[in-house]
């Protein structure tokens, strides 16, 4: 098998549709990606057996949030022609790594990554966490290193998971001999985006939310009850910058990056109202969301397109990742019949 130098894997849970922070995190990064010419290959993987591990109740719901995953990847222009897009579950190669490399990773490991820590408390996880949640960095391992991947677009919070990946590859290696390269995380250079509560990072769960397929009445709705400084109640008064979503919001977003810092001048001088920013940063994500929806709308009325893209991408993805399991079983010594 020729091994490729320089192959890309990304991909989410499908526990929703996705929001502006996975556009900011890594989507955008996904699809200039595509027209890079020293990639070899790149994959996006819906991460359905990850997303069953905190929803395991109700697996029809993630069936259901498949197809809504894969039609905001076409909407915001990931191409499957350059790109090709799978389905986790139906990856034999993927669980069978995740088994070898469960042998390489103690519990107190997976205890301590800082993200899986994160995320068992936004979910409230105590001693009950899910087996399947915790081991979350060895499956995303087995995703990885299934594909040979060299590079994973991640936001700066996933680091620890990349970081555990190149732990396995590094015992992979030693006991079996060389098998894996390390794997290179590529940070957004965007800072993680805040939910419009101004609280937290973006995020489903947390209910603080504009999704990609968000109609202009909500988005509308949501910016105008954003989060901004509490202390600015008169337009007269002086505001603050820092923290004020809203603010972070257009320095995400609004390309007029001039017009945005006269803006916050203006903001912590006083005299400039919250309304007024708000009704700038609805224009300006109703000219970035507006293609989106239009795009996946046409995807939407075509249901058989969108089954085949994920149909065809996932067979490809399964003949490439059994020629890596493959040769992991003839390092490992394991190749029996």
């Amino acid at each position: 098998m020729k091994q490729e130098q320089n192959i890309l894997l990304t991909g989410d849970r499908p526990t929703g549709k996705l929001h502006l922070g996975h556009l900011v995190g890594s989507l955008q990064e996904r699809v200039t990606i595509q027209d890079d010419p020293s990639y070899d290959r790149r994959f996006v993987l819906v991460a359905d057996i990850q997303a069953l591990a905190s929803h395991a109740g109700d697996p029809q719901a993630i069936k259901e949030n498949v197809r809504d995953v894969v039609l905001d990847y076409l909407s915001v222009g990931i191409d499957p022609a350059k790109t090709t897009i799978c389905v986790q579950s139906a990856i034999p190669a993927i669980a069978e790594l995740a088994i070898y490399f469960m042998n390489l990773v103690s519990v107190a490991q997976l205890q301590h990554n800082p993200t899986i820590k994160t995320e068992m408390k936004d979910k409230g996880f105590g001693a009950s966490v899910p087996l399947g949640f915790l081991a979350h960095p060895v499956h995303q391992a087995a995703d990885i290193l299934a594909f040979g991947a060299t590079r994973v677009p991640v936001g700066s919070d996933q680091e620890p998971l990349i970081e555990q990946a190149n732990d396995i590859v590094k015992k992979f290696n030693a006991l079996y001999g060389e098998t894996f390269s390390p794997i290179k995380a590529i940070i957004s250079k965007t800072p993680r985006l805040v939910g419009i509560d101004g609280t937290a990072k973006m995020s489903k769960s947390l209910g603080n939310a504009i999704f990609l397929s968000d109609p202009s009445k909500v988005v509308e709705e949501k910016v105008m009850a954003m989060y901004t400084d509490p202390a600015h109640i008169q337009v007269s008064d002086p505001g603050t910058v820092e923290g004020n979503a809203v603010f972070s919001y257009l320095d995400a977003f609004d390309p007029d990056k001039e017009g945005v810092a006269e803006l916050k001048e203006q903001y912590r001088k006083g005299g400039l109202g919250d309304v007024v920013i708000k009704k700038r940063l609805i224009g300006v994500l109703e000219t970035l969301l507006t293609p989106f929806r239009e795009k996946r709308a046409v995807y939407e009325k075509d249901a058989d397109l969108v089954e085949t893209i994920l149909r065809e991408g996932t067979a490809e993805a399964c003949s490439y990742t059994e020629e890596i399991a493959k040769k992991v079983r003839n390092m490992m010594g394991i190749s029996y019949l």
